[in-house]
């Protein structure tokens, strides 16, 4: 009885298996009926490109866990904002200081938001991404049901990019969620916001810090970066009852007028007008409380994460003054 019963689960394992594999199949085989129908793909080389690419686990594992979700604002901050980043941007700024001038002069956006985000994704290139960006899309596109629509999407851009660019699809490496080179664009982005912006013919990401920065800030101002325009403050007489204001989330949705006349002491140098959000973080088991302002939202088109946007403000915060005590 044990042994037949076993043979019946062993059986339902089998046929639950081969399901999974026949709805993978096919779903593979309707993106790349799509890729030739939509852009031209030859099926030929696209069906043995996506059958060499690695299902791997630790990307499922890692897509599964993001640091926006499991850490408080405290230990958070303790990973990006730290002394040794601040110097390594304030390093960053020195070797690269023409290009910044250039782009911050072209796009408006402030340098040390440049170096920030740069620092915060890879460490100024020091870690741009060890995952094949083909296995990492191919395993989330095809084996990741709650985000699989997205990351298909990824693929197409990736496959046209690599064509556009004259890239070999199995060359490139990059987060366990396709993102790439030292400022971790995703396909899609590379696509639409990436420049050449020292005119040498290519769009380089990897190697080229004219590319990286130029490519940083064209994104930034797509996104809607107002210039010379504050960030964030810190602010105070935020109660319980304001917790739907907190809930909102970090878009803005209320002026900063019908804030303070809710009790919420916002500095006077912000505009009754300004658009602006409530944000609430935990630190050291203790609640502090900001306005995030139009640029504040900005930042998280990056990353998705009021986590992300504070961290990258507070370190182009410490960047900016370290770098300004080194010059004349």
């Amino acid at each position: 009885m044990i042994y037949r019963i076993l043979i019946i689960s062993l059986l339902f394992m089998a046929q639950a298996a081969y399901s999974a594999t026949s709805a993978v199949q096919k779903s593979q085989q309707s993106f790349i009926n799509e890729m030739q129908q939509q852009y031209g793909f030859d099926p030929a080389l696209l069906e043995p490109l996506l059958a060499q690419a690695k299902v791997r686990q630790s990307i499922l594992d890692a897509i599964s866990r993001p640091a926006e979700k499991r850490l408080d604002w405290g230990r958070y901050r303790r990973i990006f904002v730290t002394d040794k980043r601040t110097r390594g941007g304030v390093t960053f700024w020195q070797e690269n200081r023409q290009a910044l001038q250039k782009a911050s002069e072209q796009y408006g956006i402030p340098a040390q938001i440049m170096v920030a985000i740069i620092g915060v994704e890879t460490r100024y290139g020091k870690n741009t991404g060890s995952f094949p960006v083909l296995d990492a899309l191919v395993t989330l596109g095809f084996h990741y049901p709650p985000r699989s629509k997205f990351f298909r999407s990824e693929l197409s851009h990736f496959l046209r990019l690599a064509r556009e660019e004259n890239i070999d699809p199995k060359t490139p490496k990059g987060s366990y969620a396709g993102a790439m080179g030292r400022p971790q664009f995703i396909p899609s982005s590379f696509r639409h916001y990436a420049i050449d912006f020292d005119n040498d013919g290519k769009r380089d990401l990897w190697h080229n810090n004219h590319d990286v920065i130029g490519s940083v800030a064209n994104y930034f101002a797509k996104h809607g970066w107002q210039k010379d325009q504050p960030v964030t403050y810190p602010v105070q007489g935020v109660e319980k009852r304001h917790d739907a204001l907190i809930k909102a989330g970090y878009k803005p949705s209320f002026s900063t007028g019908e804030l303070r006349k809710q009790g919420i002491a916002i500095p006077k140098k912000v505009s009754d007008q300004a658009s602006a959000s409530l944000l609430e973080l935990t630190q050291a088991g203790q609640k502090e409380h900001w306005v995030g302002l139009k640029n504040f939202y900005v930042i998280t088109r990056y990353n998705h994460s009021a986590l992300y946007a504070m961290a990258v403000y507070q370190l182009s915060e410490q960047i900016r003054e370290q770098y300004a005590k080194t010059q004349p």
